[in-house]
């Protein structure tokens, strides 16, 4: 008997939660307010990290997770199935955050402001140690790269699904995930030996 491999099974997964948001989009295009509410909570916290990576805002975050999913509610019935739902709401985030920013007056977080921390987690099972060490690699980057890097590492896309969520081309993209990539690999050895876990320890 054999046994489906981690990749098919992933592949599956990712098939599967697809569906469901199909199914979801049908009944919000049909007027189900509940299956607004459903959608709303399976992509709130994903956005919450996403959107991150654009402001440190908390207000701002919610404010651009509620327009976006203001528009996904308008146009659930004009959804063509071109793409995964979830690059699809992920593109229009992004498309509304950099909206919000502007009617704000806000630059989106430039290379430079989270060096000096990045706040407490709001996780007490992760690592923060080593999400502190990650967050000030990323901090170098620009906001551009950072968002490529959360798309791909952190989301999962595929290069084309960040082509299509930034409204960029492919080679774009690439370019930018190189360059990020190449500088985080220069910042990274060094930002190690500032943290604890570093250290010799003392018997």
């Amino acid at each position: 008997m054999n046994k489906e491999s981690p990749l098919a099974a992933m592949k599956d997964a990712d098939a599967n939660s697809d569906a469901a948001d199909r199914m979801l989009l049908q009944r919000m295009a049909a007027g189900d307010r509940l299956a607004l509410t459903v959608l709303y909570g399976n992509y709130h916290g994903g956005l919450c990290r996403f959107l991150s990576r654009l402001t440190r805002r908390p207000d701002v975050i919610e404010e651009v997770i509620n327009d976006c999913f203001w528009v996904v509610w308008q146009k659930a019935d004009s959804f063509r199935g071109e793409s995964r739902v979830s690059t699809w709401i992920m593109g229009i985030a992004y498309r509304c955050g950099l909206k919000a920013l502007r009617q704000h007056g806000d630059e989106p977080v430039d290379d430079y402001a989270l060096r000096d921390g990045g706040g407490p987690s709001d996780d007490p099972d992760e690592d923060r140690e080593l999400r502190d060490w990650l967050q000030k690699g990323l901090a170098h980057l620009s906001a551009d790269q950072r968002t490529v890097v959360e798309l791909v590492y952190g989301v999962g896309n595929s290069l084309e699904e960040v082509a299509a969520i930034m409204q960029s081309p492919v080679g774009t993209v690439k370019a930018r995930l190189f360059h990020a990539r190449l500088k985080l690999r220069n910042v990274l050895p060094a930002l190690a030996g500032e943290l604890p876990m570093q250290k010799e320890c003392v018997s």
